[in-house]
Order: structure tokens, then C-alpha cells, then sequence
């Protein structure tokens, strides 16, 4: 979809999230604390958010599909994603770029 397209080109880290979703919040809660400020485009507040949610679902993320984040313009996938790449270590050097602090 161009608007995914358009967000996660014009954006270095994106989330898309819900508004009334646990794991969107931690997610988002996470880059803050790292340093990023994410664009987070909920998509129960946009009026494409169900098309967005199935191209969402057709680029590879879960069911449901949010959160879901976009790093560099690449996919990275959802709460499990990041937080295993947090947990390995390897989440940092993909955000180092984009943090506001060292």
C-alpha cells in the first residue's frame, strides 16, 4: 500500500500501532527509553487503518499486525522481533543511526 510505502520512506523508524494495544505501548515505550522517537501511526485512528492492517499482514507481520516496525525502511516485524533482537543484542546497531542520544 503507497501510504505504508510513503511513512516507512519518509520515516527512519515507524510503528504501526492501536491506540488500546499493550504490546504496541511496551514496544513504543522501548525505543523511547533507546533513545528514538518512532513516528507511530495508529491505525484505529486512520480511516485506512483495515487496509493498511491486511497489507501489513501480506508484507509478513502476524496476525494481528500491530505492532508493526519498520526500521531503515526494512520490515523488522513485531513485539517478538524486537524484543529478541533486543535481547540479542542486535537492536541497537540498527537504531544507532536514528537516536537522539548516545
Amino acid at each position: 500500500m503507497d501510504k505504508i510505502q510513503t511513512l516507512t520512506s519518509e520515516n527512519a523508524v515507524v510503528v504501526f500501532s492501536k491506540s488500546t494495544c499493550c504490546l504496541c505501548y511496551a514496544v513504543n515505550m522501548l525505543f523511547q527509553e533507546l533513545g528514538v522517537n518512532p513516528l507511530v501511526h495508529e491505525l484505529d485512528h486512520d480511516p485506512d487503518g483495515w487496509e493498511i492492517e491486511m497489507a501489513l499482514v501480506t508484507l509478513g507481520c502476524n496476525s494481528p499486525p500491530a505492532p508493526a516496525v519498520f526500521i531503515g525502511g526494512n520490515l523488522v516485524g513485531s513485539t517478538n522481533e524486537v524484543m529478541s533482537l533486543h535481547l540479542r543484542g542486535a537492536l541497537i546497531p540498527l537504531i544507532r543511526p536514528y537516536q537522539t542520544f548516545a
